[in-house]
């Protein structure tokens, strides 16, 4: 075992426990599916719990649910009437996920909407959400991005995930059009002056942004 992975389990020992649901998942989504990377985990959820502990937003806006882990961490830090919308492209996907969230007493917080996010998102009013979490396609981020901040509220916070994507940012001849969209992104980001933001090296990159 190498030392990022020993400073990793001690990490996941001294924060608050996965809950059992969410191991569940976790586990699921990695023997089920191609892809089981994608799904958030531990420690990122723990993280995005906390962070909605600390905005307290009543309408949250997730791009990308994959199986509902980071839905569910998401929504186990809402208080009062909050709740979540979440859209996935896949709608393969759509039997697992409503499964998932019917095994939480969480449901309820919960609407899933199936589609692309770039048809879905003008049917929401701007300036409706107090947080955003981009978890989309990479090869699109910058456009799901533009498309998402008009409707997040002045003052208010988007998350973008994969920021870092393994390193592979720093490969600045790569073909992979996935890089190359999260590149891009991370490089009109840095000069975009309606934001504040700064990256997190968690996982595989967070970006915490805010809206001015």
């Amino acid at each position: 075992m190498n030392s990022s992975d020993s400073l990793e389990e001690y990490i996941l020992r001294h924060i608050d426990e996965e809950p059992e649901l969410l191991r569940e998942i976790h586990r699921e989504t990695h023997l089920k599916l191609l892809h089981g990377i994608m799904v958030s985990g531990h420690l990122q959820g723990r993280l995005l719990k906390m962070l909605v502990r600390m905005i307290h937003p009543s309408q949250v806006l997730e791009i990308g649910t994959y199986t509902g882990y980071s839905a569910l961490c998401i929504a186990e830090g809402l208080e009062g009437d909050g709740r979540l919308h979440t859209i996935e492209i896949d709608d393969e996907l759509e039997e697992m996920i409503l499964r998932n969230f019917g095994r939480s007493a969480l449901a309820n917080r919960i609407t899933l909407h199936i589609g692309d996010a770039a048809a879905l998102l003008p049917g929401f009013e701007d300036g409706f959400f107090d947080l955003a979490f981009l978890d989309g396609d990479k090869r699109n981020y910058w456009q799901i991005y533009e498309a998402t901040l008009p409707k997040v509220k002045s003052g208010g916070f988007l998350l973008a995930d994969n920021t870092l994507w393994h390193g592979k940012i720093l490969e600045p001849t790569s073909s992979d059009r996935q890089t190359r969209g999260i590149q891009e992104f991370n490089e009109r980001l840095a000069s975009d002056n309606r934001v504040e933001k700064v990256i997190l090296p968690l996982r595989d990159g967070l970006t915490l942004i805010r809206k001015k």
